[in-house]
């Protein structure tokens, strides 16, 4: 009994160093920083050891690699003999009874160091990588330093078969967006975050990827106050208007003057006050259609009033940014009660298909059909997608093919695409339709 508890010790001390190895690896550094900030034992030798793995695996390597050869050597020797004396004690021929034994001892001593010394130890590390990583990092520190030099050598010599492969410099750790995607959806499944938090947490990344022209209100659409015009064009377009604040123009959106804010304006009126559309305009901050729309918020911040005017890099007036469009391009849309039938950017059909509205975002588009844009890009809509493909404007009926899907143009308003339909190409009905354009994407 004495040699078999030296055996599956010599196992178990095997699953030591085995979960040390998975825990330290599969550890997040991050969490292991944090843990390390909040005083946990452990944590500030874990993050050390993860910090130079090239060293530390040898380490590792050399204590399986011994205790392995202990093991194997001391089991074949030892229990293989006794176990052979025993089964021929029971009247087997000497001449099997010994390979027999052995046989026996190095299924049994391979069958505990795969489940005992590996697999086991393996899946624990993998469920508790941190707390295992700051539980055996003090001892692991200590083996490290004495097998030092062994460990010096075999990394050195790794490092030249890299070198040798032409794989020198070894990969800095980073988290990408798409490593927080899929981090955000996992903690999701997990029932960890809301549903709700998710798609928050993806339009903050979203803004974070948009400048400042996909998110500002297009000049088309602003409602805004002509100081030419008169008393009655104002109080006109003050009791039409939904907006709090409206820029003022010269005589055109070209020569912006700033921004009043309605409120202001309407108490004059109510107090029997003339309008000075000049007197009252504030001066708004004027930001180019490239900026980031990240960068765009701290101006407004810091701006007089909360709205910022955007230019192209002619100068032209494009339209207006406030904290409002930001906020929508995280949470979504609002309905407001002026506009209570607004459409829904996106909505499912039974079949599969999508009905998209042209202005709704390129990049919440391709979340929602899970395609993948390029990172350069010239539009920032659904519409702009479906104008780079054909290269034109399409009519209505006709249809473009990209990403794997059919985009259909289901309304045009003027010359604006009103509204798509999109279907993947497997499911779609191209016949009936001509394709616009067989050029790639464009941006």
């Amino acid at each position: 009994m004495l040699d078999f508890a030296l055996v599956l010790l010599l196992v178990l001390l095997n699953g030591v160093f085995a979960l040390s190895e998975l825990a330290v690896v599969s550890a997040r550094r991050s969490r292991l920083r944090a843990m390390a900030a909040a005083g946990r034992p452990g944590a500030s030798a874990a993050l050390a050891l993860a910090e130079e793995p090239g060293r530390f695996l040898s380490t590792v390597q050399i204590g399986i690699t011994l205790v392995g050869v202990l093991a194997g050597a001391f089991s074949g020797a030892a229990l293989g003999g006794h176990l052979g004396a025993w089964l021929a004690g029971l009247g087997l021929p000497p001449g099997g009874a010994e390979p027999l034994g052995f046989g026996l001892v190095v299924a049994l001593v391979t069958y505990l160091s795969i489940v005992v010394g590996e697999l086991a130890p393996k899946r624990l590390a993998l469920r508790h990588a941190e707390a295992l990583a700051c539980a055996v990092a003090p001892a692991m520190t200590i083996i490290s330093r004495i097998a030092a030099p062994a460990g010096w050598l075999l990394d050195a010599s790794t490092d030249l078969v890299f070198r040798l492969l032409g794989r020198a410099e070894a990969p800095q750790e980073r988290v990408t967006e798409d490593d927080l995607r899929a981090l955000v959806a996992e903690a999701e499944l997990a029932g960890t975050i809301e549903a709700t938090e998710r798609r928050m947490i993806a339009g903050v990344l979203r803004l974070g990827n948009r400048p400042v022209r996909g998110v500002m209100t297009p000049r088309g659409e602003v409602d805004w106050l002509d100081a030419t015009a008169g008393e009655a064009a104002a109080r006109a377009m003050l009791m039409r208007t939904a907006h709090s604040r409206l820029p003022v123009g010269e005589g055109s959106t070209e020569a912006m003057l700033g921004v009043v804010q309605a409120r202001e304006l309407l108490s004059a009126l109510l107090a029997g006050q003339p309008l000075d559309l000049r007197v009252a305009a504030r001066q708004a901050p004027v930001v180019p259609d490239t900026a980031d729309a990240l960068d765009v918020l701290a101006t407004l911040r810091a701006a007089e009033v909360p709205v910022a005017l955007v230019h192209d890099e002619h100068g032209h007036f494009e339209g207006i940014v406030t904290p409002t469009d930001l906020t929508e391009a995280i949470i979504g849309a609002l309905r407001s009660d002026a506009e209570p039938d607004e459409e829904l950017p996106a909505v499912r059909r039974e079949d599969g298909s999508w009905l998209l509205a042209g202005w709704m975002p390129v990049d919440e588009m391709a979340e929602v059909l899970g395609i993948a844009l390029p990172e350069e890009r010239g539009y920032q809509t659904a519409a702009g997608f479906v104008l780079a493909v054909a290269g034109r404007l399409p009519r209505v009926g006709e249809a473009v093919e990209a990403r794997g899907w059919h985009f259909e143009v289901v309304d045009l308003d003027g010359r604006r695409i009103d509204k798509l339909l999109a279907s993947p190409v497997r499911a779609a009905v191209a016949p009936a339709a001509r394709r616009a354009g067989s050029g790639p994407p464009a941006g």
